[in-house]
């Protein structure tokens, strides 16, 4: 298929008859973790083609939004303190506990926007008089780059300052939230492209969890919901791979292997969550030469990751739609965002107020 037949309206809105007719008669909840996959469920509108009965939630699939308020503020203080740090443009307006990094910069930080943590090793290799720190942040998708670069001895006044976080746990945290009551999960083929199919085998293993991967068109999500809404009708629980022209049973071992190398697996904060076990990347002792928090002695007070009246813990977990959060379009709007799922655009409350409309 042509990118253009998984965009095309006729094809979506026939495999969305195909969904009345799977659709229980009682209620369905289907989730997602994905930023991309509620840009593409928000802004083709598809959820106006789904029976009211079946409900599509955003989970915590936004690498921007759940990075902990202290990383954040660990990056500030950095920055305040004469180091040069660089990372994604989302990352500027994200709030910290008492600022942003783009708060930081307004006051003299040397805070740069990047692409990629190369523009990174560039800049420092540049200017050896500098100290510099990639804010590393991210999924499992980005995680590879880092790793790699890690390996390959970047300069000795580049360090890292590392905030990748798992998908799989924290999906595994949301069965536990008893009143959100998930029938069946949509996992990022993006993630999915570097740990494979086996990675999200648990669920339906250990939870009888119906479980799709899918691709980012508007056609790949509806052929995950079919997919999902066909396990729900035979009673069964599996991994249906919707997205095999990227996603492979065993993912990308290259990959796989510059993590393993660099990387280990700890426990991590999630901004609206709390503390997720096993969901986080933290560069090994052998690297701590690059481990911005070793190598600084980095000072920051208790954390503030949810500011008052802001309903993003909610809207992160997809127990509350954004349009049910009191400062939504209000206080809080794309150019003035107040809460971090405001400000990245693959945050849900950014999303909404942009497409949510369409």
């Amino acid at each position: 298929m042509r990118l253009a037949d998984y965009r095309d309206p006729a094809l979506t809105k026939a495999i969305a008859e195909k969904i009345k007719d799977l659709t229980p008669s009682g209620h369905a909840k289907f989730c997602h973790v994905c930023g991309t996959h509620e840009y593409t469920v928000t802004h083709y509108g598809l959820r106006t083609l789904l029976p009211k009965n079946l409900e599509v939630i955003a989970g915590p699939g936004c690498p921007v939004c759940v990075t902990p308020a202290k990383d954040i503020d660990e990056a500030v203080w950095l920055t305040l303190h004469g180091v040069t740090i660089a990372t994604f443009g989302d990352m500027l307006r994200v709030p910290g506990s008492e600022m942003s990094l783009a708060d930081a910069k307004a006051r003299g930080g040397d805070v740069r926007v990047v692409y990629g943590v190369s523009e990174a090793v560039k800049m420092a290799s540049k200017s050896p008089e500098k100290s510099f720190v990639f804010f590393a942040v991210g999924f499992e998708t980005t995680a590879p780059a880092n790793a790699a670069e890690t390996l390959s001895g970047p300069p000795k006044n580049l360090s890292f300052l590392v905030a990748h976080r798992l998908i799989p746990p924290a999906m595994e945290l949301l069965l536990g939230v008893g009143d959100l009551k998930i029938d069946g999960f949509i996992c990022p083929g993006h993630v999915a492209t570097v740990i494979g199919v086996r990675a999200f085998r648990m669920f339906p293993e250990a939870y009888n969890m119906p479980t799709v991967i899918a691709g980012f068109e508007p056609v790949d999500v509806m052929i995950g919901l079919h997919m999902l809404l066909k396990q729900l009708k035979e009673g069964s629980a599996r991994v249906d791979n919707e997205y095999t022209r990227s996603v492979t049973e065993g993912g990308n071992v290259k990959a796989q292997k510059l993590i393993k190398e660099v990387f280990e697996v700890d426990s991590g904060n999630w901004r609206g969550i709390g503390r997720v076990p096993s969901s986080a990347y933290k560069l090994k002792n052998e690297f701590s030469n690059y481990d911005a928090r070793v190598k600084y002695d980095i000072k920051v007070g208790p954390a503030k990751d949810i500011a008052p009246g802001c309903s993003c813990h909610l809207v992160i977990i997809g127990k509350i739609k954004p349009t049910e959060c009191p400062m939504f379009m209000k206080t809080c709007r794309p150019e003035t965002p107040y809460g971090p799922c405001m400000v990245s655009r693959e945050g849900t409350c950014n999303i909404w107020g942009k497409h949510g409309q369409i």
